[in-house]
């Protein structure tokens, strides 16, 4: 692999989660073209194969790879390059974590090369994932483990655009929910994960209370509502809390966009007390809130009456630093 300038570095980036897959072709920090699809390791797990992921990869870089063409774009990708649950045992190659503290230094040395000649003629870099905590773990030690694929390219470039500093905190609103903490040198040093992106989707859509609450990520929170969901959830727990929204269908003049607030704020109380309770969130150490759409803006309202200050990033923000954190694991490779 030949050493490029920076800045006319041309690269195929992917990014896998959960539920999602998304490609794009770059020229430096330019996008030429992206795709995505709703295709993620969880169709791995529900198929016990590989093959849709990788049948979904092969469609999504030809079609960047066309689209460039097209834009006019003469140079060809030095290799496409992947973050995410891509290299867990669900996605295309398993890549062992790299244990935290973790910085660009120790994620690119541990990056693997890999060959996929059904999905592209490109070699495939993959991206270690970072881990924090014990190696091995027992139900006494295991809340002290955590682990993350696809966050550690995303702070690595947020780290180098200005957008997240040393010693800050980053809160990431996808599927899971996860906050990461940064030592003095800008590396990634522990990490708390919970599963409440994907348990707010399955409420909505997979429980009784699918006929209460919209079936969709809400476009805004109704903080009122919000904060009532909050209180109740510390009043009698999460799943009684949840079981209330039921009640309000039955019983109140609510709407179905109040009650999903009232759902969120459940969630989001149980996440954040324990998010404080645990250290991870303090007035002492600002925050950056990445993804979430509406609920980015509930969270940073809500850590404002904590004086806790928060600073939202916007999906072009993210998706522009997760593309600098795979140029300069590129470039770090490259050297």
């Amino acid at each position: 692999m030949t050493r490029e300038n920076a800045g006319e570095i041309c690269l195929i980036c992917v990014d896998t989660g959960t539920t999602n897959t998304r490609v794009w072709l770059t020229q430096g920090d330019q996008i030429i073209a992206r795709a995505q699809t709703g295709v993620g390791v969880r169709d791995t797990a529900r198929d016990g194969s590989s093959a849709r992921l990788r049948n979904a990869l092969r469609e999504l870089i030809a079609q960047v790879r066309a689209e460039a063409v097209n834009a006019g774009l003469t140079q060809s990708p030095s290799c496409v390059i992947a973050a995410g649950m891509i290299t867990s045992p669900l996605g295309l190659a398993e890549v062992p974590h790299v244990r935290a503290p973790a910085g660009l230094n120790e994620l690119a040395a541990s990056t693997q090369r890999h060959s996929f000649p059904e999905i592209t003629d490109l070699p495939i870099l993959l991206i270690p994932g970072v881990r924090s905590g014990p190696l091995r773990c027992d139900p006494e030690t295991v809340g002290t483990t955590d682990v993350m694929r696809g966050e550690e390219t995303l702070c690595l470039g947020l780290n180098a655009l200005g957008l997240l500093d040393a010693r800050s905190t980053l809160l990431n609103l996808g599927s899971h929910w996860k906050v990461i903490k940064l030592d003095q040198d800008a590396r990634i040093a522990s990490s708390l994960t919970s599963m409440t992106g994907e348990l707010i989707h399955t409420a909505q859509t997979q429980t009784i209370l699918a006929s209460s609450v919209p079936n969709k990520r809400p476009a805004m929170i109704d903080q009122t509502w919000l904060e009532a969901g909050m209180r109740e959830q510390r009043r009698s727990g999460l799943a009684r809390a949840l079981f209330c929204v039921r009640l309000l269908e039955q019983a109140s003049d609510s709407a179905p966009g109040q009650r999903l607030s009232f759902l969120i704020g459940a969630f989001l109380a149980s996440d954040m007390d324990a998010m404080i309770s645990g250290g991870w969130l303090s007035s002492e150490t600002e925050v950056v809130i990445a993804g979430g759409g509406a609920l980015a803006e509930a969270w940073s309202n809500v850590l404002a009456e904590l004086s806790i200050q928060a600073i939202r990033l916007g999906d072009s923000e993210v998706e522009g630093a997760l593309l600098a954190g795979c140029r300069r694991l590129f470039s770090a490779i490259a050297q």
